[in-house]
């Protein structure tokens, strides 16, 4: 019976506090985290607005691309003419 007492014993002064400081420092690190998390949330609410245009562009940059290929469609077409 005294074994157990002095393991009990052992077990509340050795191992209780050891395992109490490792919870304390992964609960830290939780904390950073939900900190960060909220952070990015927030920044990425302030960054939707500036996607409006987004669309427009899209549109602009289809419209650009088709030019540009009948442009060198024809250039090619050109180039193959002279080379023959």
């Amino acid at each position: 019976m005294r074994w157990w007492r002095i393991g009990n014993v052992a077990l509340i002064l050795l191992v209780l506090p050891l395992v109490t400081y490792l919870l304390n420092r992964v609960l830290a690190g939780l904390e950073r985290i939900r900190h960060a998390s909220d952070r990015i949330v927030a920044s990425g609410a302030e960054l939707v607005s500036d996607l409006d245009g987004v669309p427009e562009a899209l549109a602009t940059t289809d419209q650009t691309i088709k030019d540009v290929s009948a442009g060198a469609a024809r250039y090619g077409d050109s180039v193959a003419k002279l080379l023959s």
